[in-house]
């Protein structure tokens, strides 16, 4: 009897014997401040659900630039007028846009092939320069017939800034030199030669200002007409040969291997240091072309700050893109429509163009931090907080 007794004590559960099963707070009910939660890195996420938080982001971002105007004296029930239909459907105001988007669609398509590769390009300014420069040296010294002037400033602006940008390529891959620190020191070196030859042997000789002369009619790009000029249509035709390169071509699947995984990607045959070459020679070609865009294109000779803000809308451009050549002609546009909207506030509300660039800056905080939502979750982990 004894033994049968102690059998169902043991069997029996015992009231002074807390169980963990019964007592443990369901989830669900955790008080919040207990809860913990990890931060993992997304493996997968659907096309979609970026689409969806990066419109969010802008969302975001436009509504705080929205503010930022109202404070700063813009009517709120202007704001849709002064943005959309003076910008986009007006004749005049879109005829600027497009004149100025040519220079920062060249620019973008540079930056975002140069950062495929992983080779941080903010030099893109110093190649504009230096682009211009090879093309007013073939303006200035009257190289070739006047049929092939033209042509042979593309192909001088093409090559000066390819070499621009060899120097700080050769020194990344061959001696392990930080390309943002070397392409950033180049700008000032670009920037102070162009003072040297506006202020110095190539001032124009005719009311002393500190510009080349102005370039001969066949050394301008032409009109397309009715206000347009044929450097957009340049620009467009250089982005969709970047998007073949990059979508269609091999090259283009080696650059996927080289962001993804330098290492793994030279274990696996890639020629890496030839793909990041071609990559940043390319990009200091667009830039360079950039410059033969604005000195042929837009002010018919070289000037002393044609270059200046290109290179941080470039960076711009191509970070909001994500690298896509496509995507960085619409945001190109979109930039450009800002720059043009900014000016037209500022005469008509007294707007300084310092708050446009603050929106630029609002937009880019916003658009990064979506990034930081898509490439991470929080999960949450079991167990209680310790005290």
């Amino acid at each position: 009897m004894a033994d049968a007794s102690l059998m169902a004590d043991m069997a029996a559960p015992s009231s002074k014997i807390p169980s963990p099963i019964a007592h443990e707070a369901p989830r669900a009910t955790q008080p919040l401040a207990r809860r913990r939660y990890a931060l993992e890195i997304r493996q997968h996420m659907s096309w979609r659900w970026q689409a969806l938080i990066l419109a969010a982001a802008l969302l975001a971002g436009f509504a705080i630039s929205a503010a930022i105007l109202v404070a700063a004296g813009v009517p709120a029930d202007e704001l849709a007028n002064e943005f959309v239909m003076q910008t986009f459907f007006d004749g005049q105001n879109f005829r600027a846009v497009l004149f100025q988007a040519a220079p920062m669609i060249l620019v973008g398509l540079a930056g975002s092939i140069a950062f495929r590769a992983r080779f941080w390009n903010l030099g893109l300014e110093g190649q504009m320069i230096w682009g211009a420069i090879g093309a007013t040296t073939i303006s200035m010294w009257q190289i070739g017939p006047e049929n092939l002037r033209l042509p042979l400033m593309f192909v001088a602006a093409v090559g000066c800034g390819l070499l621009w940008v060899l120097g700080p390529a050769w020194l990344k891959l061959k001696l392990g030199v930080n390309e943002i620190i070397s392409t950033l020191m180049l700008n000032y070196m670009a920037a102070n030669f162009l003072l040297h030859l506006v202020y110095g042997s190539w001032k124009d000789p005719k009311d002393n200002f500190p510009y080349s002369p102005q370039f001969r009619a066949f050394e301008r790009l032409p009109e397309l007409g009715a206000g347009i000029g044929s450097s957009i249509l340049l620009a467009g035709v250089v982005a969709m040969l970047a998007w073949w390169l990059v979508s269609v071509s091999r090259v283009g699947l080696y650059l996927r291997f080289v962001d993804a995984n330098p290492r793994v990607a030279h274990a696996n045959g890639v020629p890496v240091r030839r793909t990041i070459y071609g990559a940043v020679l390319l990009s200091g070609a667009m830039a360079g072309l950039a410059g033969f865009a604005v000195a042929a294109g837009q002010e018919g000779r070289l000037t002393q700050a044609f270059y200046q803000g290109y290179g941080f809308s470039g960076i711009l451009i191509a970070f909001l893109a994500r690298n896509n050549p496509l995507a960085a002609t619409v945001v190109a546009l979109l930039v450009a429509a800002l720059f043009v909207t900014g000016r037209s506030l500022q005469v008509f509300y007294q707007v300084p163009f310092s708050m446009v660039q603050l929106i630029q800056a609002v937009i880019v905080v916003c658009v990064a931090s979506s990034d930081f939502f898509i490439r991470h979750r929080l999960r949450r982990v079991g167990g209680e907080a310790s005290a």
